[in-house]
């Protein structure tokens, strides 16, 4: 099992809309991608200047099926969407027995 983890941290301009309609996004993946088999979307509580304001949690069989999600064409909506709106991201994947 390959697990894909990606926080985010918003530009400040509408920034609350901007979470929302990402975790929407990002939710609405679910039974769209073949190889996506799990997602949690999580919105920061924490105030600590280290935080981010968003991540994702999700897994897939293989590295193949993480390659599928990275191309598929719903996946690449979100993908424009965010890039727009986020300062940066930061990206963690890992096999997992």
């Amino acid at each position: 099992m390959v697990v894909h983890i990606v926080m985010f941290k918003f530009q400040e301009e509408h920034k609350t809309a901007n979470l929302e309609k990402a975790k929407e996004m990002l939710e609405n993946l679910m039974g769209k991608v073949p190889t996506l088999l799990s997602m949690e979307v999580g919105l920061n509580f924490a105030e600590e200047e280290r935080a981010m304001d968003l991540s994702i949690v999700t897994t897939f069989a293989d590295k193949e099926g993480l390659q599928e999600y990275a191309v598929h064409p719903e996946h690449l909506k979100v993908v424009a969407f965010i890039k727009s709106v986020v300062a940066y991201s930061k990206v963690v994947d890992y096999e997992k027995n």
